[in-house]
């Protein structure tokens, strides 16, 4: 087990360094527009580690990331190797268990309007892409619990905070960490997918790690290089325009 700027990475399968390949070839950089509409959910890796180099890289981009009165209150676990095999065991375990222990409340019922619409609309769309229908219930279940084998992620990154308050600024803090994690990976020609499903078993994931039970989780990030082949990579959301979510005062 090794601990970088907070971020405890267990069993991370050794590799050479090698120079950043970034998705458009070696060498080459991604200006900062490139790099935000080419960031998209991957739902598919190859199995080749990361180099720890570029890892490294990566978790020194999502350091720089804003937080209320700089207190950084993100706490990363990555798993890899045998310690990632385990772990999507016993999470499978208990998905089949039906045994959760969220630290946080999650419900898409709980959305209402155009909110619901669009998270239907995304289901809807990533199903059609990898060739299950309305009616394939088990089908879907199986989509489902790839959530738990992070997608054939040979990494996934476990983010955890302190409880302040009622939480709500700590975890939009996480929230910040998470999307600079993310943009970093897709600068540096990797790809990640944020999943909350993860933190539907938190207390399995703290057993499992050794994390402090004081430590709650918020959600986790599959990555690594995405399998470009993959039908479920193919897809993309639109986004709605800026007139439905933004109102100029002047």
């Amino acid at each position: 087990m090794t601990t970088f700027l907070g971020f405890t990475m267990s069993n991370t399968t050794p590799v050479p360094s090698s120079p950043i390949e970034l998705a458009n070839g070696p060498s080459q950089t991604l200006s900062f527009k490139e790099t935000v509409r080419e960031r998209h959910s991957v739902r598919s890796f190859l199995p080749t580690p990361v180099p720890d180099a570029v890892l490294r890289s990566v978790l020194e981009d999502a350091q720089r990331t804003p937080s209320n009165c700089n207190t950084q209150p993100w706490q990363v676990h990555i798993v890899s190797g045998a310690t990632r095999d385990a772990l999507s065991k016993a999470l499978l375990a208990d998905d089949e268990a039906g045994r959760m222990t969220p630290d946080f409340s999650f419900s898409t019922a709980d959305f209402c309007g155009v909110y619901s619409e669009r998270s239907k609309s995304q289901g809807a769309a990533y199903y059609q892409a990898i060739g299950v229908s309305r009616e394939a219930t088990e089908d879907r279940r199986t989509a489902s619990r790839y959530n738990l084998e992070f997608f054939g992620a040979p990494h996934a990154a476990l983010l955890f905070m302190p409880s302040f308050g009622d939480n709500v600024r700590v975890a939009g803090d996480i929230g910040m960490y998470g999307q600079t994690f993310l943009l970093s990976l897709t600068a540096h020609g990797l790809g990640g997918i944020p999943q909350t499903m993860l933190g539907f078993y938190a207390d399995t994931i703290r057993e499992l790690l050794g994390i402090d039970p004081s430590l709650k989780m918020l959600f986790g990030i599959s990555f690594g290089y995405p399998d470009k082949t993959a039908t479920a990579n193919r897809y993309r959301i639109d986004k709605a325009p800026i007139e439905e979510s933004v109102t100029f005062h002047n």
